[in-house]
């Protein structure tokens, strides 16, 4: 049994009619999407990752073309709030732009925290478009392991306990 062929623009796709459909649905998807504004940037919210350590939590978020000057970091008790402004490189008169996937504008995230951090406890670091935060984690809410000692044997028995009332005092 042969394969269709599958013809797009009087150009054959390949001969995988799986790989074809799939190429066309996202060229129709991208199509689709080019006239909404990213959500990673410009009026949304950056793409953030958070880990755990042992003492600290790191939020790394990806703000690229963004200055260092355009951004805001702050604590509210234990909600953390990034913030800022990526704004335009030129203004539209000054070209004929043909493709505009690029966006600008405010953009806001913010997360609370499990614990609320004490002062010193927040760093951040910017490089490369990249903003990683890191909070230490107060004392109290450091997780520390113990280990249980395992014991060969049965448990020591204890006295049965006995399941009677007490017999009320009678008086004579």
């Amino acid at each position: 049994m042969s394969l269709p062929r599958l013809w797009t623009s009087g150009q054959e796709l390949a001969s995988d009619p799986f790989r074809a459909i799939r190429r066309e649905m996202e060229n129709a998807l991208r199509a689709f999407d080019q006239s909404s504004p990213s959500p990673s940037i410009g009026a949304g919210a950056p793409a953030i990752n958070v880990a755990e350590t042992n003492d600290a939590f790191e939020v790394t978020a990806e703000l690229p073309g963004v200055d260092e000057k355009d951004i805001n970091i702050s604590l509210d008790d234990n909600q953390l709030v990034i913030s800022g402004e990526k704004k335009a490189e030129s203004t539209k008169e000054e070209k004929d732009w043909h493709v505009e996937e690029r966006s600008y504008g405010s953009f806001y995230r913010s997360m609370l925290l499990p614990f609320e951090p004490e002062d010193g406890a927040v760093e951040a670091h910017f490089d490369k478009g990249v903003l990683l935060i890191t909070i230490k984690k107060p004392a109290k809410a450091v997780k520390s392991t113990k280990t249980i000692n395992i014991k060969t044997g049965a448990p020591p028995s204890t006295p049965p306990v006995s399941n009677k009332a007490a017999a009320p005092n009678k008086a004579a």
